[in-house]
């Protein structure tokens, strides 16, 4: 992957309880992207290379995803919780030597960005999430239009092996399919991005451990969303969702964000879910502009 992230060098950082992939390049004030589903930090390679003129960008592997290790689901899924996959990033940016930084999360990285930005709350100096509401508020919201739209949330929470041994088999189509959706939207995604994503889920312990983390978003998640429901965030927020997207579609995001945190701006983009393959100068320059300020 080195061809898609010009001048990063590539670690891999163990951390209490998982060995976390990445890469690294730049110099300035860092800036943590997580990536989302069914991808690995090889999403960030439209983007990256540019950030890395200003600042230091760290592109990881969340936990069960990419060439991250991939532990087995313990009962009730608290391995899998975005509080145990946030200290993974914590623990990570703090044996690069980053005490203070900007995270930034699309999808599931969103939800594990969130949770970072809770409960490291001195270390997150901006959040910036792409393309989701907070979990609590959209499952709270489930309507018929969403539940079909997001089918995977449900499906992917049922009791192991079903999901897994469904998925088994079927990963390139499965992958395609969920890049996929929407006229012309696989254009936007380069061959070698894709190959690596198929790649990486030809795992089946990537599987398990993805759906591992959707089993946790409707359990243990939940349970500490609730707990922190009356806390607002206080460093900036910026929210970017997609036009032709199911955020748009269904939910508020500013409204939403705005619930759980007390400085939300953002605006929406004029692509699918995968804003940063869809629409990555208008990500970087809407990065550019949150972050300058801040640095």
């Amino acid at each position: 992957m080195t061809a898609l992230f010009p001048g990063f060098e590539r670690r891999r950082i163990k951390t209490s309880g998982a060995a976390i992939n990445l890469v690294i390049g730049g110099d300035g004030p860092p800036v943590l992207l997580l990536h989302g589903y069914p991808q690995s930090h090889v999403m960030w390679h439209k983007v990256a290379p540019s950030l890395a003129r200003d600042y230091t960008v760290i592109c990881a592997d969340l936990r069960g995803y990419g060439d991250s290790s991939k532990p087995r689901g313990l009962p009730g899924h608290a391995n899998y919780s975005k509080r145990e996959m946030a200290r993974d990033m914590a623990e990570v940016m703090e044996r690069l030597g980053f005490l203070g930084f900007h995270v930034v999360g699309h999808d599931r990285g969103g939800r594990v960005a969130h949770r970072l930005a809770r409960d490291f709350s001195k270390r997150v100096r901006t959040l910036t999430v792409l393309d989701i509401s907070p979990t609590l508020k959209m499952y709270q919201s489930t309507t018929l239009p969403f539940a079909k739209a997001y089918w995977h949330w449900f499906f992917l929470i049922q009791e192991e092996p079903l999901p897994e041994r469904m998925l088994a088999g079927h990963v390139p189509w499965y992958i395609l399919s969920r890049l996929g959706r929407g006229p012309g939207r696989l254009k936007s995604f380069s061959k070698q991005a894709v190959m690596e994503y198929t790649r990486c889920f030809r795992d089946p312990r990537t599987i398990h451990a993805t759906c591992e983390d959707y089993r946790a978003a409707a359990t243990i998640d939940l349970v500490h969303d609730k707990q922190d429901a009356r806390k607002k965030i206080r460093m900036p927020v910026l929210a970017l969702w997609a036009k032709h997207g199911v955020v748009e579609a269904l939910f508020d995001c500013l409204r939403d964000w705005r619930e759980v945190a007390e400085d939300v701006r953002g605006k929406t983009l004029n692509c699918g879910h995968f804003l940063p393959e869809e629409k990555p100068r208008e990500v970087l320059a809407e990065l550019r502009r949150f972050l300058a300020p801040r640095t």
